[in-house]
């Protein structure tokens, strides 16, 4: 399917130049840039930052991946690529799942857009494959010499002030993990990246992006805190996910053990009956309350792991995406992280 993508690639940048003229018409007419992201997470933080119900006063925003679909086995539409070229900002996560983008940009005049990669908002980490993780569709080999990593470095306020983003560039294979935003800290730099390029692609409006922009921050704060707390005060620091697992950057950052089925960005759903048994020893040795899982999972491995610990089967919201039902009823980032607190309570306790 991929390989048909591209070659599609081809008849459709042909097409790109008349569907830039038609866009811009439609700018002429409404005023609004366009802003177009890969997933739910910096769509909802677009939104946020621009006013919530009241966005699209200010722009047109659109979110390539459709409500209630596995994001790392997505593939664009010709559509999609034509909204793409249409935008003033797009901003995409960057990495394995993303290396679809990278082709059609460098197909595209990118010239007059702000593109941002989410990887480049925060330093990155490599992906970690720990003990009892199966994982069949990498090579982990990862070598730690000299040089072989690229860190990309951000500095600046997380209270509203402007982050300036740094990559260091080097010569690298090793791959990263792509989930920066599960960290309410990454969140909050990432946010600021997202609101100095709208300030530069609408300074008429930028003082009401940068308040709400700081209040948004606030937020992300005030939950940072929270789960340190909740983390301090918790009576064990290891978690289990009978799942993916995308929370990496969440937890090194809060000082959380972890083991897991798969790595985050596996596509794999079904587990060798040696990584269940590993996890159900390791509930059963730790007297762990809890196993995770992520949104839109088939939950069937927790089942299997419950029904042989007694733990309890809990939903940990890593927002890649959400339902249709929760997109269309205004589900957001802060809202399901902030469920993610108590039921981290609940796994800690």
């Amino acid at each position: 399917m991929k390989k048909i993508i591209y070659l599609l690639l081809i008849m459709i940048c042909s097409q790109l130049a008349f569907a830039k003229r038609n866009t811009e018409q439609v700018q002429a007419d409404n005023g609004k840039p366009n802003v177009v992201t890969t997933i739910f997470t910096p769509f909802d933080f677009t939104r946020a930052i621009t006013g919530g119900d009241d966005a699209s006063k200010y722009i047109n925003l659109r979110m390539l991946l459709p409500p209630g679909s596995e994001s790392h086995s997505y593939e664009p539409t010709p559509q999609d690529i034509i909204s793409v070229q249409n935008s003033d900002i797009f901003i995409y996560v960057g990495g394995e799942s993303d290396v679809w983008v990278d082709r059609i940009l460098s197909s595209m005049d990118t010239s007059n857009k702000i593109i941002i990669k989410l990887m480049e908002c925060v330093s990155v980490v490599e992906e970690e494959i720990v003990e009892g993780m199966q994982d069949d569709e990498h090579d982990h080999e990862h070598e730690h010499e000299e040089g072989d990593h690229k860190e990309v470095v951000s500095t600046g306020s997380t209270t509203g002030g402007e982050a300036v983003v740094e990559p260091v560039e080097t010569t690298t294979e090793t791959e990263y993990d792509e989930h920066v935003w599960t960290s309410p800290y990454n969140a909050a730099l990432i946010v600021n990246v997202i609101t100095n390029a709208l300030c530069e692609k609408d300074s008429a409006n930028a003082a009401y992006y940068k308040a709400n922009s700081e209040g948004y921050i606030a937020k992300l704060n005030q939950l940072d805190a929270a789960f340190k707390e909740v983390v301090q005060n918790g009576k064990r620091k290891v978690i289990v996910f009978g799942d993916r697992f995308p929370f990496r950057y969440f937890a090194d950052h809060y000082g959380l053990e972890y083991y897991a089925a798969f790595p985050g960005c596996s596509t794999e759903t079904e587990p060798s009956a040696a990584t269940v048994a590993f996890l159900i020893d390791k509930i059963k040795a730790e007297q762990i309350p809890v196993v995770f899982h992520i949104e839109l999972s088939n939950e069937r491995m927790c089942q299997t792991i419950s029904e042989a610990t007694g733990a309890k089967i809990l939903l940990m919201h890593a927002c890649h995406n959400v339902s249709k039902k929760d997109f269309e009823g205004g589900a957001s980032y802060l809202e399901l992280t902030t469920r993610n607190v108590d039921t981290l309570r609940e796994g800690l306790n």
